[in-house]
């Protein structure tokens, strides 16, 4: 007999391909193997002894206050803790119960129901302006095509291309004067019908600069204003472009004084929920979600987003996640721009551990590398 502990991360479902057991059987068992942790907030004490006691039920767990058994305050936090076929069971049970109950039973059947996503993307980043945080992405003209064609041969699924900088305190410049930087872009890409290999994406909020990109065979709106724009949205749905929403607080003038959350996790994931509704209103039906990495954010609101990715997951959407080289890194390390890729790397890994299926970055071979070399360590 050899007995062998495991890593706690293993990928279940092909563990049980290769001991050959049936696919009801693989089914059935890797809903066991994965456990959930869900932070349950201002839940009224009564839901929360009935919860407790269903939780039981199930196999599965409810942390909560001392002193909730005999309702010393109105609400409680608590901590659930199950596996996803408990989950499901206990979503089934509290359809029918009070205190909110039935509410939560929706959220733990979404919760449930997530999957993460088998294949990651890797999406250059190609600056046409000159104030870009990080020198190593500015291009113009030819010298965008050269570097356009060489992320494709290091792996690039997308190109996203921007004129002008979001980095916390720039200021706006006039349409035309973004136009001006991605046109002859945009014109060279269409003259070489880059867009038959790879993707292009336009990271714009204007209306004008996104459907002449578009009309350019670009096919992906990046928009970190997440839809604030009813013309945007109108020009995205005439195209049928896939939309990535991001979310922000603030503008990027003025989204690093001293941004603050409730609860952040609650209140992007509301943010990006009431935005997707907005792009279905619309037509737009191919949808990104992008929580906003060092947009509106302190280093710890941007550590509490990569951890806890996956709870976005639930929203239904694929994740986008662009951290690349971003000033978080020298937070913790004291870096330079120019020295921030292994933290990048470190970020944007576990980023897709937790959920992400898309990572904009600066350094395509170095990213599909590590994506090549995390893949394999998963199987």
């Amino acid at each position: 007999m050899i007995v062998e502990k495991l890593n706690a991360e293993l990928n279940v479902k092909n563990f049980l391909e290769k001991l050959d057991v049936d696919a009801r059987g693989i089914s059935i068992l890797a809903t066991k193997a994965k456990t959930h942790f869900i932070s349950i907030k201002a839940l009224n004490v009564g839901g929360a002894n009935i919860l407790k006691q269903d939780a039981l039920s199930v196999g599965a767990d409810l942390a909560v206050p001392r002193g909730t058994v005999l309702a010393k305050t109105p609400q409680v936090d608590s901590l659930l803790i199950a596996t996803t076929a408990q989950l499901k069971k206990l979503s089934r049970k509290e359809l029918g119960q009070p205190f909110g109950l039935k509410e939560l039973a929706s959220k733990l059947q979404a919760i449930a129901n997530v999957t993460k996503p088998e294949s990651v993307e890797v999406m250059g980043i190609i600056n046409a302006n000159e104030d870009s945080f990080f020198s190593g992405s500015r291009f113009r003209d030819e010298s965008a095509i050269k570097k356009i064609e060489l992320m494709i041969e290091e792996g690039a699924a997308i190109i996203d291309i921007g004129g002008v900088s979001s980095a916390p305190n720039t200021k706006r410049v006039s349409v035309e004067e973004e136009l001006s930087r991605v046109k002859p872009i945009c014109d060279l890409i269409q003259k070489f019908k880059l867009y038959e290999k790879v993707a292009f994406s336009i990271d714009s909020y204007e209306p004008e600069v996104i459907e002449y990109a578009l009309k350019s065979g670009f096919s992906i709106v990046n928009d970190i204003t997440g839809l604030e724009n009813d013309d945007l949205c109108r020009v995205a749905a005439k195209y049928k472009a896939k939309v990535v929403i991001m979310h922000m607080q603030g503008k990027p003038e003025n989204m690093q004084n001293k941004p603050e959350y409730i609860n952040i996790l609650d209140e992007i994931s509301n943010f990006l929920s009431s935005r997707v509704r907005k792009a279905i209103e619309f037509g737009i039906e191919d949808i990104v979600l992008d929580v906003g990495i060092g947009f509106g954010k302190t280093l710890e609101d941007n550590l509490i987003l990569i951890k806890h990715l996956e709870h976005f997951l639930a929203l239904g959407y694929p994740l986008l996640i662009g951290a690349s080289r971003k000033s978080m890194i020298a937070h913790i390390d004291n870096s330079s721009v120019l020295n921030r890729l292994g933290g990048t790397l470190a970020i944007h890994l576990e980023a897709v551990r937790n959920g992400a299926s898309i990572v904009r970055v600066h350094d395509v071979s170095e990213h599909v590398q590590a994506l090549k070399l995390q893949k394999a360590l998963s199987l």
